[in-house]
């Protein structure tokens, strides 16, 4: 009984300071308390330069490296409100994918800012001016201006190196789900409708994706794989990392073990953050990508 009276007390206390801070939204970033829970968010940001600000960011943020030294807030679609209140922010920025929706509604009913960039990173052009809209509001106009002529440039150079390989091997790409704890296969279209990230990044890079799906599919029938035949799989690093970096644990994913890949050892580790989402780097990225896909 003490114990519950201990954590309700210290829920109010947070909720009364939480409720104090929080009658004037602001407009832009300075002298802010910023939780940021979004990857692409949260790289722009540290790009910019403007990271002073944030206090808090989600799991999945992992680059650049320093990020990781931020105090985290769980995954992004598994929040603890009670995480994110004790770093007594001044307003969480997310790009409305997050979640649990009891964690989201809490946050909303104690009134505490809510911030949703309104550009898309879905394509380079809309990477860009993502950008430069988080320039605006850091005050980082000259330094996102600099990024987008960055990111052109590398792209550019990227897929002209890119026209050196003739082949256009079949592409899986098999990524964890944190929050529902189950490996999923990628597929064209990535839930997007458009293609997704991953399968544009595969495409620069002179690949051709496997699974023809307009979704993320958990790995429960051998069948996605096995009929997909790909030529290179690759694995986000997390799950690649959970699964102690042994390629035999990985071949034992449902019909992985019957691939081309498998069979020819082409299997293949590949860090999230250059892969599954459009950013400042992404240009440069899929040099990366083409690299690792390309090897034999």
């Amino acid at each position: 009984m003490k114990r519950f009276l201990l954590v309700a007390a210290t829920l109010a206390v947070l909720v009364t300071a939480a409720c104090s801070r929080f009658n004037n939204r602001p407009t832009d970033a300075k002298g802010e308390r910023l939780v940021v829970i979004s990857q692409t968010y949260n790289e722009i940001i540290w790009a910019l330069g403007a990271q002073e600000s944030v206090v808090g960011v989600d799991l999945s943020s992992t680059y650049p490296p320093d990020v990781k030294k931020v105090q985290p807030v769980g995954y992004h679609r598994a929040l603890s409100a009670e995480g994110i209140l004790s770093l007594h922010p001044t307003v969480v920025i997310h790009d409305n994918n997050i979640g649990p929706p009891q964690v989201v509604e809490q946050l909303k009913s104690l009134n505490i800012p809510m911030k949703t960039f309104e550009a898309k990173n879905d394509s380079v052009e809309g990477t860009k001016a993502l950008i430069r809209e988080m320039g605006a509001y850091f005050h980082k106009e000259p330094r996102a201006e600099e990024l987008c002529r960055t990111l052109d440039s590398q792209m550019a150079a990227s897929l002209e190196a890119v026209r050196k390989y003739t082949d256009r091997p079949r592409v899986a790409v098999i990524h964890f789900g944190r929050a529902s704890n189950i490996y999923l296969v990628v597929g064209k279209g990535g839930g997007t409708g458009d293609g997704s990230a991953a399968a544009r990044m595969v495409e620069w890079a002179g690949g051709e994706m496997a699974i023809n799906s307009d979704r993320m599919q958990r790995m429960e029938s051998p069948e996605i794989v096995a009929q997909a035949n790909p030529d290179v799989i690759l694995v986000t690093d997390y799950g690649f990392d959970r699964a102690g970096g042994d390629l035999e644990q990985i071949k034992a994913l449902p019909g992985v073990a019957t691939s081309n890949a498998a069979k020819n050892n082409r299997i293949y580790r590949i860090e999230e953050n250059q892969l599954m989402y459009f950013g400042p780097r992404s240009g440069e990225n899929v040099g990366k990508v083409a690299a690792v896909i390309h090897q034999k």
